[in-house]
């Protein structure tokens, strides 16, 4: 199942990102990726100067002009840490990680359909069934 996320996520392009209480990547097909925990985007290394941003959404939080800039932008990477985070990489650069957390879920993955997959407490990850609710 490691391996499942880079299936799910990889070659979907950014329709929104949005903020407040959580970070929401609206992706076509449609799939969201709401992370509710704290999170890291870095530029892509083009950018001058590079930077590294450390966002707290629990604390509610506008998207910066350099998460924006994700729309458009095709995810061209993800995968979970064995710890049970979560990374992306995106087309033309930038890379978002979620790290685990011992005591919130920071990170989900959904479709139309529902939660594909999510990361849980203690950095457990948890894969919906094909076919399940």
């Amino acid at each position: 199942m490691q391996n499942a996320i880079t299936e799910v996520l990889t070659g979907r392009r950014v329709e929104a990102v949005s903020g407040g209480s959580r970070l929401d990547l609206r992706l076509d097909g449609p799939v969201t990726v709401h992370v509710t925990h704290e999170f890291r985007f870095a530029t892509p290394s083009f950018a001058t100067p590079k930077e590294v941003q450390h966002f707290f959404p629990a604390l509610t939080f506008r998207p910066t002009p350099a998460l924006l800039a994700l729309v458009g932008r095709t995810v061209d990477a993800a995968r979970i840490t064995l710890a049970g985070g979560l990374e992306l990489g995106f087309a033309e650069g930038g890379a978002l990680s979620v790290h685990p957390h011992a005591l919130v879920a920071p990170w989900s993955v959904l479709t139309a359909q529902g939660a594909v997959c999510a990361g849980l407490p203690g950095g457990e990850v948890r894969w919906t069934e094909p076919g399940g609710a």
